[in-house]
Order: C-alpha cells, then structure tokens, then sequence
C-alpha cells in the first residue's frame, strides 16, 4: 500500500510532467467505486481547459490545484497510480481517470479500486484536506504529543497504534516495521509500557523515516528517481523484510514475521526483545 514517501512519488511524476500545462480533455469511468460521493460531471467541467497550477502530499493523500478554483484530492488506496503517457494515450481497463495535455496524459490507475478521487471548487482548500493531522516533520508533531497519544491506547500493541493516521498521518506498514526496528522496540509490546526514553526514541525515527524516506524514494528537490525502490540503501528492514531466508541488517540474526495489530508484520527478534 503507498504510504507517505510512495505517495509524493507519484506526486511529483505528475507534478514533473505537467505544471503549468493546460488540461484539454478529461476521461473517466464515472461509475468506478474511487468517485465515491464526487460530481463527475462538475469534475469534467471544471478541469477541460484549466490549467495544472500546483500540487502537494499530504499523509498518503495527494492534492492538485487547478486554475478555475479547482481542487482533485487523490487517495491511492491499495494498488493506485499515477501515470504520465504520451499524448493521445488510449486509457486502459484499470485508468480511472486520465487527464490529456497537448504533450502527455497524466492516469490515476487502480485495479483493486480502494483508492479514491475527490474534487473541490472554491478559493480554499477544501475541508476534507485541512482536516488531516499534523505532518510528522512539522513542529506540531512533538514529543509530548505522541506520549499522550501512546497513554490514551495503552492497553493497543504500539505497531497498530503508529497506523493509526490521526496521530502518525502518512505511516503504514513497512514504514511502522522500519521505526520499530530502528527504535529496537517490539511490535508487540503495549503502548503504554513504553517508557520515556522509548517513546523519545519512538518520536526520533518516526521522524528520521520519514525524512530518509522522502529523500530515498521521492528524490531530493525535482530529481525523481527511475523507480520506487531505487534510492533505498541495503542497511534498511525494508528490503530485507520478505526476502526468504531474510536476516537483521544489524545484527545479522534472522528475521520474524506475524500477524501484530491486525498487519503482517517483520520484526528482528534478536533485536525487538518482547519485555
């Protein structure tokens, strides 16, 4: 499933392709289950002829600003992405929605559907997208926050309680395995048996993931990298995690792997000891 970094991937692939371009014509297959509770026909209206003006990633959500007042919030869901083809591009069984330009036509592909597309028109924002938490990088997410956090849910396993997007917006699975492992902190533990410096700990590479992915699967500035996985260095979990006979890139211990909190999960048993 995208999760934060994998979700400003796709941003900038559009964002890269066509900021400033007009969009002249708009093809979508108005009865898939992503346009839940969205005005296709106000969406075909408002975007033909608009232009793209900006864009931004938010969680694992994404926001494309249109001029016109128009505002295309995209959830990836499970499967969902975002595409730049050629220009007379001929949309596939799977693209839900395709925007064409003189030059390209960006697609937001999805076979499995779980993603979702909504659309604004007005001066601001809309609600639905002011609405997500604090990011993990800004100065709102602090280290007092995410103690009150862990205390309100202390009896949940703490690998459940970092999907949770209203405290940890933009987290998900391999993203929540990753901090574990760099926090030494079993999956399985309680949140509320973390002690002080744990949770200090917690809030320290919840942050430094992030960055690290951003920068690893999303490029620095406008450099996009070729694919996903390009920028990721040996030393994560990550790709280490489902590799068979896969082992702790610390300490060189095989690896163990469970249903926690509801989400498979990977963790390093000689390093995530189980208090």
């Amino acid at each position: 499933m995208p999760e934060l970094a994998e979700a400003e991937f796709f941003r900038k692939r559009w964002h890269l392709a066509a900021h400033g371009a007009k969009i002249l014509r708009v093809h979508s297959h108005a009865r898939a289950n992503i346009f839940r509770g969205t005005r296709i026909t106000a969406l075909h209206r408002a975007l033909t002829r608009s232009r793209f003006v900006a864009s931004e990633t938010r969680a694992k959500q994404i926001l494309v600003r249109f001029s016109g007042d128009g505002w295309l919030g995209i959830h990836l869901g499970m499967s969902g992405e975002l595409r730049v083809e050629p220009g007379g591009y001929a949309p596939q069984k799977h693209d839900h929605l395709v925007l064409a330009t003189a030059q390209r036509a960006l697609v937001f592909t999805d076979p499995r559907m779980f993603g979702r597309v909504q659309f604004h028109r007005g001066a601001l924002p809309p609600p639905w997208w002011t609405k997500i938490a604090p990011a993990i990088l800004s100065a709102a997410f602090t280290v007092e926050a995410v103690a009150a956090f862990l205390r309100r849910r202390a009896r949940a396993r703490i690998k459940g309680v970092l999907l949770l997007q209203e405290r940890f917006p933009g987290i998900g699975n391999w993203m929540a395995d990753e901090i574990l492992w760099r926090s030494a902190i079993h999956p399985a533990r309680r949140a509320g048996s973390l002690q002080p410096a744990e949770v200090r700990t917690l809030w320290r590479e919840c942050r430094r993931v992030c960055r690290m992915a951003l920068c690893s699967i999303a490029g620095i500035g406008n450099r996009l990298p070729p694919n996903l996985n390009a920028g990721i260095p040996r030393s994560w979990l990550f790709l280490h995690r489902w590799r068979p006979g896969g082992r702790c890139p610390k300490t060189g211990k095989p690896l163990a792997h469970a249903t926690v909190g509801g989400r498979t999960t990977c963790w390093s048993p000689a390093r995530q000891k189980l208090r």
